[in-house]
């Protein structure tokens, strides 16, 4: 099984746990960014202390870094990890680009800037010429391509942002959708795909699955429940994904999210809900969980998720749902 973690920021040593992750036979370690930690820095980090597991960002947004950034970014990380890195990005949410950046989340809108992004950092880290770029967000004029083979996925939810993986992506990082929608999600990647004259069985599908292993089988799925309430409630994308499956239960958590009846909003979050969108339960329930979803036909490396306030079980989580174990 090609199996990946999450580094969750929540832990002692993030570079100690991606590590360990090695040490378990994980085949990446990706790290998030939102508020608090660098990606970059911490992947610099990983890739000196590590061999042979990849390493990814999960995700970099694409509105705080230019393309020509983001490239120089992906090009160093993968000359010092001698080969490792995949760069993962995605449009993140209105209020951490608003609120957090400060910047437009409307500008032009989330969609264009996330392909216009993608397609000239491609382009800048192409194998040679020089790049020439006139688009409606970006622009670039008579700079040497880097030469570099980085794969690039993107975190995309709605069917626009699903066509800027089918048209532009190495990969695919879906977050929020029920694990059995998954394939009917991925036909209309497929189908955008091969209008562009792309093999979709070149686009990989690495989902997150929000995951926590506990003796108290109760505090693992109330952790994942936590997880799944912030996300629904803090991003109209997520509850739209989630909404798919459970129309009622979305929208009444997504309001009392927003209505700051957060306790509320996590004990409205169903078991039902917790089996399609996460793994939790003791180490063989979370296992066999984890054998359900590696097995949906699309899914190529399901990414292992701790939740924040998980941090204390983040070890056990991933040591109980180790390749090996499974």
């Amino acid at each position: 099984m090609h199996l990946g973690v999450l580094v969750p920021a929540t832990v002692s040593d993030p570079t100690d746990f991606a590590i360990r992750a090695e040490e378990l036979g994980y085949d990446s370690a990706w790290v998030p960014e939102l508020w608090h930690e660098s990606a970059i820095v911490r992947l610099a980090d990983v890739a000196a202390r590590t061999d042979r597991i990849e390493l990814g960002t999960a995700i970099v947004n694409v509105y705080s870094r230019t393309p020509a950034v983001l490239a120089m970014t992906a090009a160093t990380l993968d000359r010092v990890s001698d080969g490792r890195f995949t760069l993962g990005v995605g449009t993140s949410t209105r209020k951490a680009i608003e609120d957090l950046h400060g910047m437009e989340w409307d500008d032009p809108n989330p969609v264009r800037r996330a392909h216009e992004c993608i397609e000239l950092t491609k382009q800048y880290l192409a194998d040679d010429g020089r790049v020439n770029y006139d688009g409606e967000v970006f622009h670039a004029a008579d700079f040497p391509a880097l030469g570099a083979d980085v794969p690039i996925y993107h975190a995309a939810l709605g069917k626009a942002n699903r066509r800027v993986v089918a048209r532009l992506c190495d990969g695919w990082i879906p977050h929020n959708v029920p694990f059995r929608d998954l394939p009917e999600a991925f036909e209309y990647v497929a189908e955008h795909a091969e209008e562009a004259g792309r093999d979709p069985d070149d686009i990989a599908v690495a989902p997150y699955v929000p995951a926590c292993v506990s003796d108290d089988g109760e505090e693992a799925r109330q952790r994942v429940r936590e997880h799944l309430a912030y996300y629904v409630g803090n991003g109209r994308g997520y509850e739209r994904a989630v909404a798919r499956r459970f129309p009622e239960d979305a929208e009444r958590v997504a309001t009392l999210w927003r209505g700051r009846d957060r306790g509320e909003a996590v004990a409205a979050v169903t078991d039902e809900m917790v089996r399609a969108l996460g793994v939790a339960g003791d180490g063989e329930e979370a296992r066999e969980q984890l054998r359900e979803v590696a097995a949906v036909d699309v899914i190529d490396r399901p990414l292992v998720t701790i939740p924040n306030g998980a941090g204390d079980l983040a070890e056990r989580t991933i040591e109980e749902l180790a390749p090996e174990r499974l």
